[in-house]
């Protein structure tokens, strides 16, 4: 029973921090003390939920059933109240029954009222209510949860006698109180009313005079139920037979024990996830005009329907072309014969199934094997117990025997088990195992290699040989004890340090006796897929928006082996550092690769508009302009091989001159055109590169190719031959300043993407050129006044960025000192 006080204290405002789905920010929202309340009712409640009669969301049990009381509630409707009398503004919300998704809706259209309840009143009509429905039901839990704020006044008199009712009939009470103080969680409320705080020791001694009563936090409360946690079940069990041997043939040899199974481990999957669509009116609706009822779900769940389809006779003469969807009929499921696949083919069933092998009952073991030659790898299934029977000791006695016997020659057993009679049998393996007090076999299935068994035959096992990783031969058959994929002792002492320092064995807390545990634990390692799924479904249930009240972050329990420990982090410190320093281990930066949109063509140049006829200004041309240009552009095809495009009619030759033209003037905006460089050779059998980096704005389209993420060394490369060919020009020192932000942008991106060879090659070249035979006579001045940020890259630089320079940090300070240099 569930006993929620709405009382007008409970619509008190809080301010409450979700995650904003921002980088882990937190955004705060205000809800009231009664929906923080109703949060934990309702998380309670979906553990015993079913969503519909047939489909159910966790445990789903019948005998899971809850019912909800209110206190100050404006209207009275209890049974106390209907037989007696009195018992003012308790009513009973919600009969006690089996949970739906129903009662999670009426719950959150719960609001507080405007009177005032007594929690005393209604602990007592629970007491009731929950005795009346009970009394043929004597085995069954009972439970009271009381949720209050405690800011009203309470009747204490005569409490002890309803206490000592509870004792008598059993109810664990746990009162969950809002912003209710505890000693031993930093829980304290400050500014707490003098009738609060009296009420919390009321309720402190309320739940110490009782069997079983506990009083807690609701903010604590809601933060222990997103902990995961495992439910220890009990496996029922299953009563078979054990036989060795042939009973039949020859029963003096073979011996037949009676036995029962019991699942030892059992696989935890997370509940899977239903798809739903919005409703869609139906054709009368339409036709009527009648909009949905907004009371009435506007989803629907859906479901996967199969209808099989053949192809109809095609008529005469159309028997080649395909079949299409409307060529398709429908056939029902009762027409069809099932068939299974043998090599490319089919081989039908008319009966739906071939002849079942003559099974019987039971394990039966066929033979024996050495354990050690039993692979890991082939165990595929849960894991199954196999007792004797409890109830009769010979029975106990004999397979005690079998396993003590088996157990000290090592041995395990193959065996064929089959459920019923006539059912498919399992093939598996039966390792002994002898526990304190008593003595059983541990069933496992192993590996389905082919369709009548499960266990591999020898054929089915493959080996596969690998070269040695510690012995390495040359072409010549000679052994090599020297090569670097070979350890040598420094790095193998190296690596045995590290390995050392990573253990966890001793990375844990302490124990009582001041020794270091073990940091991985597997009874307290939980799967994080099902555990945050849940959580996620119970979330979605309780909460009317998930844009204003979103998921909330994971427990700390569920993530905290995600993490290494800090003390072996810190511990490893030394050994990591040794193992970098033998092993020589360089940080390389990873490169961004973007999908580009289009291709890299040749980038325009600022002088080429003279001499360059698929580069044109951006203007409008005449006619005769245009049909000039479409003159030369036929004679450049002609040249290249590029077949003419004859007319087919003389009369549309002035349709298609208009064409052209307007084609040309749709050419002329754009900037990039592919343009074969004009110094190749005509005879050169190499075909002729072409830049990505144009003279126009050089820096626009280095950056632009860099961004995409690919041909780093071809633009690097053109942005070299670039910067050298306008410093050479006549009158570059109006472009000067260009240039030098040209190259600090080189320097940069050759530091980043390794490629300090290019660069330091690059600038000793634009230094011996531009001090020769420069357009302007002050540039390398210019550039000797930035200074050491854009002189060489030394090996410093560039190993702090993961790549290599053969120049040293001194030599870079020297040549920049050097007077003959700068």
């Amino acid at each position: 029973m569930f006993l929620v006080d709405i009382s007008p204290s409970m619509g008190k405002l809080r301010e409450i921090e979700v995650p904003s789905g921002k980088d882990g920010e937190l955004d705060t929202i205000e809800i009231t003390n009664l929906e923080l309340a109703l949060q934990f009712v309702m998380l309670k409640i979906q553990e015993m939920a079913a969503l519909t009669v047939a489909t159910q969301i966790y445990n789903g049990r019948k005998t899971d059933q809850c019912g909800v009381i209110t206190f100050g509630s404006e209207e009275t409707d209890n049974i106390i109240h209907e037989k007696h009398g009195g018992y003012e503004n308790v009513s009973e919300y919600i009969p006690i029954g089996q949970p739906n998704a129903g009662t999670l809706a009426k719950l959150a259209r719960l609001q507080p009222s405007t009177v005032i309840g007594d929690p005393i009143d209604a602990l007592i009509v629970g007491i009731e209510t929950q005795h009346q429905y009970l009394s043929s039901k004597k085995t069954w839990t009972r439970k009271m949860v009381l949720l209050t704020d405690g800011e009203n006044p309470i009747e204490v008199e005569d409490w002890e006698a309803t206490v000592h009712k509870m004792n008598t009939v059993q109810i664990h009470l746990t009162v969950v109180g809002v912003d209710f103080d505890d000693e031993y969680l930093p829980f304290l409320e400050e500014g707490k009313s003098n009738i609060k705080r009296a009420n919390e020791e009321f309720y402190h001694t309320l739940a110490k005079s009782m069997a079983h009563g506990i009083v807690g936090n609701c903010d604590f409360a809601l933060q222990e139920l997103s902990r995961p946690d495992i439910k220890q079940t009990k496996s029922a069990l299953l009563g078979t037979v054990l036989r060795i041997g042939d009973v039949d043939a020859r029963p003096e040899e073979a011996m037949e024990i009676l036995v029962k199974t019991s699942k030892a481990t059992a696989i935890a999957r997370p509940k899977s996830w239903k798809k739903f669509a919005r409703r869609q009116k139906e054709e009368s609706q339409e036709e009527a005009n009648i909009p949905l009822d907004e009371e009435t779900e506007v989803y629907a769940q859906l479901h996967m329907r199969t209808q099989y389809m053949i192809e109809k006779q095609p008529p005469e003469g159309e028997e080649d072309q395909p079949p299409v969807y409307e060529q398709l009929e429908g056939i029902t499921k009762e027409e069809l014969v099932r068939g299974f696949k043998y090599g490319s083919s089919y081989a039908p069933c008319p009966g739906g199934q071939f002849e079942r092998l003559p099974t019987r009952r039971g394990i039966d073991i066929c033979g024996f094997f050495l354990e050690k030659n039993f692979r890991r790898e082939w165990e595929m299934s849960e894991v199954t117990y196999v007792w004797a029977d409890p109830a009769q000791p010979l029975q106990q006695v004999a397979l005690s025997a079998v396993v003590q016997a088996m157990y000290e020659k090592g041995a395990m057993a193959i065996a064929r088990w089959a459920s019923r009679d006539g059912m498919d049998p399992k093939m598996g393996v039966l390792r002994p195992t002898m526990f304190e007090k008593a003595d059983c076999f541990m069933w496992v299935q192993t590996v389905e290699v082919n369709a009548l068994s499960k266990m591999p035959f020898a054929d089915d096992v493959r080996n596969f040989s690998f070269a040695s990783l510690e012995t390495l031969i040359n072409k010549k058959g000679e052994v090599v004890t020297d090569h670097p994929y070979l350890p040598t002792d420094e790095q193998m002492e190296a690596m045995e340090h590290f390995v050392d320092a990573m253990d966890l064995m001793d990375a844990g807390e302490k124990d009582e006796e001041g020794n270091r545990e073990p940091w991985f634990d597997t009874r307290l390692s939980y799967n994080p897929v099902i555990h945050r799924t849940k959580q996620a479904q119970f979330h979605a249930a309780i909460v009317a928006d998930l844009n204003t009240h979103p998921l909330p972050p994971a427990h700390s329990e569920l993530t905290k082996y995600f993490e290494p420990p800090k003390r072996v982090l810190k511990r490893s410190r030394d050994a990591i550092e040794e193992c970098k320093q033998v092993f020589k281990i360089k940080e390389v930066p990873k490169r961004v690769v973007q999908t580009r949109k289009d291709g890299h063509v040749r980038a325009g140049d600022e002088d080429e508009d003279m001499i360059l006829l698929d580069k044109m200004p951006r203007r409008r041309l005449s006619k005769s302009a245009s049909q000039f240009v479409a003159s030369q552009q036929e004679a450049s095809t002609s040249r290249s091989q590029v077949p003419r495009r004859k007319k087919s009619n003389p009369n549309d030759s002035a349709t298609e001159s208009e064409t052209e033209d307007e084609d040309e003037e749709l050419l002329l905006d754009k900037k990039q055109l592919p343009t074969p460089v004009p110094d190749a050779d005509e005879g050169s059998d190499a075909a002729p590169t072409a830049r990505i980096v144009g003279t126009e704005s050089p820096l626009e389209d280095f950056k632009d190719n860099i961004s995409r993420g690919d041909l780093v060394t071809k633009a690097v490369e053109d942005l070299g031959a670039v910067i050298k060919e306008i410093v050479l020009r006549p009158f570059s020192a109006r472009r000067t300043e260009e240039m030098l932000q040209c190259m600090q942008e080189l320097r940069k991106v050759c530091l980043e993407e390794d490629e300090v060879d290019a660069w330091n090659a690059f600038l000793p070249d634009l230094r011996q050129a531009s001090v020769e035979k420069s357009g302007d006579p002050d540039f390398w001045l210019r550039v000797r006044d930035l200074g050491r940020a854009i002189s060489l890259i030394s090996s410093s630089e560039a190993s702090s960025l993961g790549g290599k320079s053969d120049i040293s940090e001194t030599n870079a300070v020297e040549v920049r000192s050097h007077a003959a240099w700068f």
